[in-house]
């Protein structure tokens, strides 16, 4: 990791969108579906709803880092509580 100045912070960061994406495939694989159309009147798949989560949660996280002086670590809980309402009705 030395080569990139890399920080764990930033190795775990791209681990876990790395293992989303093979959890999701294999979801998939093991259980297609059929597309839903939630609150925004769009069909979606897990895999839409994946990519609306991780968009969303990005801009949610840099806008903590830009409007408060608190810990990032509200920014993820924030994040999260996103990602579960993204996922139950979109």
């Amino acid at each position: 990791m030395a080569w990139m100045a890399w920080t764990w912070p930033t190795a775990i960061f791209f681990l876990v969108i790395a293992s989303l994406l093979v959890i999701f495939t294999i979801l998939a694989i093991r259980f297609p579906e059929t597309p839903r159309t939630g609150v925004l009147g769009i069909e979606t798949t897990r895999g839409d709803r994946l990519f609306i989560t991780l968009l969303g949660s990005a801009f949610l996280n840099l806008a903590w880092l830009g409007w408060t002086d608190l810990a990032q670590w509200w920014g993820l809980v924030i994040a999260l509580v996103y990602a579960a309402a993204v996922f139950r009705w979109v």
